[in-house]
């Protein structure tokens, strides 16, 4: 599944797994659809980079992990990418929203 984040000024996309870890670290359950209005933004940006400094070094959950590796371990030639990484383009979105007034909301891509 993927998530699209979107504001007035734009949207972006992520894989359900790491998007659902970063919305639980800007303080939602994960529920799909979701929005945080423009005055609660500080307080979860503030949430969200607490969570990150605590656990952002973790490499992000990937799609699929469950999946059954693939013949020629593909997957494990990875290189695995971490949740600070995954929330650089997120974390943008919600400077952006801040300053222009508006709501961050997500919803099934």
């Amino acid at each position: 599944m993927i998530v699209t984040f979107s504001t007035r000024l734009g949207r972006i996309t992520m894989f359900s797994e790491p998007a659902l870890a970063l919305l639980r670290m800007l303080g939602h359950s994960g529920r799909i659809p979701g929005a945080i209005r423009n005055e609660d933004l500080p307080a979860a940006l503030e949430a969200l980079r607490a969570g990150l400094a605590a656990a952002g070094h973790v490499p992000s959950p990937a799609p699929g992990e469950t999946e059954e590796p693939l013949a020629d371990d593909r997957r494990s030639q990875e290189t695995a990418v971490n949740l600070n990484t995954r929330a650089v383009p997120l974390i943008e979105m919600i400077e952006r929203a801040i300053a222009a007034n508006s709501d961050l909301m997500w919803d099934k891509g």
